[in-house]
């Protein structure tokens, strides 16, 4: 990205602290960086002096810059290391060391270790963290060692290991810091019981552990033995001092979808962050055009629906900033009132707001574009993709599906610059099962001109489809069939990078970001993405999608109902064992079940 494209989205960034991240070519993530404040970091990359050559050269490939506001400094360091481990830009490893955090470990084994680590393992141990300061690490853990007898020799203490006799105490034991379950001095309960306790310390749950010191402080006092009390109230200090919550890191918080919501005019924006073992590893936002006075309620309920089909890690858990009928029981909502869903939730939150404030800024320099002559605009559009016509006639695709059902397609038509919605169509794609969004467009796009030839109505002169090269590939394949190449231009709109395919080129089409005609096809984009969606909602209130379940004989509403709010999805019941099932509904239902999924 050069010096003058930066300018124009510079307004546009935030003077808040949070992280930023760089897109390349083809939408792929290249850098992900923190900052005090997100504008005058991201200034400094183009307009620095003395810059290395592996900062010129990012620069050079940038193309794309997104942001996510953090609620402090501290939080905004936690995000950097958490996305940077989920999707481990290039960038980041050349530039800077990829530091990682430390956590404490709670390990896996008979009689569990408690110990500083930096790697995380899936071996089914307990960590807490990421801390951002070692110290604070060191001090829990002596902590830990001062309060609670744990071993920190790295001995197989199995059960048969121990019956022979295979090891003797050592000088931990003498200095009163370990019990020696290594020679059966301590059973395997009582050595877990003080393995609850360093949990709870943790988790930050510390007042039994306090009333505890303070019961023994005052047996101490009481037999005159102050040095002992005076030790006791140096680690009831500390406890009270202990503090280990954060926003954006949380090990108790678990995994959770937030959504949070602004509004401006007929715009409604809708901003997500995933969590996941309670670390944010994705955000984002979607901006929807409000044509129908719909309630936030219906909204948002569309944007869950979307976010649940477009991410396919989606979560059942669902912080929300507002109760919903959302119609899934399986789902679990909360609207928090306080706590760290509630912090999570306000985060979200100010990020759909500065969105708000974005479009806002947006709407009025379109408003005076209003002024100016559409045809003009379209001249303009002629010109930057050097078609062949003026597109005095351009209609857009997109596709979407129902938790990998249904697949519908929606197309929006644009007459001199402007939607011509008694032209707009919604086709339900009849040959396609789960997620193919290429075959999904290509039927689509045989209905719509195959209409068009058989009604001899005119074609369009430019054809857009919501996708990449691999959409764009698949409506050129269906133009093929029918005849009309080169009687019509097809070109695909990227979604991460807003970059323009056309069909057979290597490289791609990168129009300014904040160019007019750039503007233009990504308004028409969202207008068929909304329409679709619209249609959609219109589509299932109707009845057209129903629950899987219900296709199998002898398996009536209310069975199905019980089986989603024990399992949660459709895939899960699918893939549950046949004594699982019959648990929850019985032998004879089980079976059905069990039989319909594993023909």
């Amino acid at each position: 990205m050069d010096k003058k494209t930066f300018i124009t989205i510079q307004q546009s960034l935030p003077n808040e602290p949070g992280i930023y991240k760089y897109y390349g070519s083809n939408g792929k993530l290249i850098y992900i960086g923190k900052a005090k404040q997100i504008r005058k970091r991201v200034s400094s990359y183009f307009t620095g002096k003395d810059q290395t050559f592996k900062t010129r050269e990012l620069v050079k490939q940038i193309k794309k810059i997104d942001f996510t506001i953090a609620p402090s400094e501290h939080d905004a360091l936690l995000l950097e290391n958490a996305l940077i481990k989920q999707f481990k830009p290039r960038f980041n490893i050349e530039l800077k060391d990829d530091k990682t955090y430390p956590f404490i470990v709670i390990k896996k084994e008979p009689y569990p270790r408690v110990f500083l680590t930096r790697r995380r393992i899936n071996d089914g141990s307990i960590y807490f963290g990421p801390y951002t300061s070692i110290h604070v690490v060191r001090d829990l853990l002596e902590l830990i060692k001062q309060t609670i007898p744990l071993r920190t020799c790295h001995l197989n203490l199995s059960t048969n290991a121990i019956e022979k006799k295979k090891y003797k105490v050592c000088l931990e034991y003498h200095l009163g810091n370990c019990k020696a379950p290594c020679v059966a001095n301590q059973t395997e309960e009582d050595y877990n019981k003080g393995i609850e306790q360093v949990k709870h310390l943790l988790r930050g749950n510390l007042n039994s552990i306090i009333q505890d010191y303070k019961s023994a402080q005052k047996l101490f006092i009481e037999e005159l033995n102050f040095e002992k009390a005076a030790l006791i109230q140096h680690k009831i200090h500390a406890l009270q001092q202990y503090k280990s919550k954060s926003t954006v890191v949380s090990p108790t918080m678990g995994d959770m979808d937030v959504f949070g919501y602004a509004v401006e005019d007929d715009m409604v924006i809708i901003s997500f962050l995933s969590v996941r073992n309670g670390t944010i590893i994705n955000s984002g936002t979607t901006t929807y055009k409000n044509k129908a006075d719909d309630s936030i309620e219906d909204i948002l309920s569309q944007s869950i629906l979307h976010h649940q089909d477009t991410h396919h890690n989606s979560s059942n858990m669902l912080v929300l900033p507002i109760a919903i009928s959302f119609g899934f029981e399986a789902y679990q909502m909360v609207v928090p009132k306080s706590g760290e869903k509630k912090k999570l939730l306000d985060l979200a939150t100010t990020n759909a707001v500065y969105r708000a404030s974005q479009i806002r800024k947006r709407k009025m320099l379109h408003l005076s574009g209003e002024k100016t002559d559409k045809l003009a605009l379209i001249e303009n559009t002629k010109s930057l993709l050097s078609l062949k016509e003026t597109p005095s006639h351009i209609e857009c695709f997109d596709n979407s599906n129902f938790h990998g059902q249904y697949p519908i397609s929606a197309m929006v038509c644009y007459k001199d610059g402007m939607p011509s919605r008694k032209d707009f169509r919604f086709y339900h794609v009849k040959t396609v099962k789960g997620i193919n969004d290429f075959a999904t467009m290509k039927e689509a796009v045989l209905k719509r001109y195959n209409g068009l030839l058989r009604d001899g109505a005119t074609l369009p002169q430019l054809v857009i489809i919501d996708g990449g090269k691999g959409q764009l590939n698949a409506a050129v394949e269906a133009i093929q069939e029918l005849g009309l190449e080169g009687k019509m231009t097809l070109i695909g709109l990227a979604k991460n990078v807003e970059e323009i395919f056309f069909y057979g080129d290597k490289e791609s089409l990168k129009l300014p970001y904040n160019s007019e005609v750039l503007l233009f096809i990504r308004s028409i984009r969202d207008e068929v993405h909304h329409y679709g969606i619209n249609m959609h909602r219109r589509t299932r209130s109707k009845g057209t999608f129903k629950n899987a379940l219900l296709d199998i004989e002898g398996i009536g509403p209310k069975t199905a109902e019980d089986l989603l709010i024990h399992f949660k999805s459709i895939n899960n019941i699918k893939h549950a064992s046949r004594d699982a099932l019959t648990e929850k509904i019985g032998t004879k239902k089980a079976q059905l079940i069990f039989d319909f999924f594993n023909k």
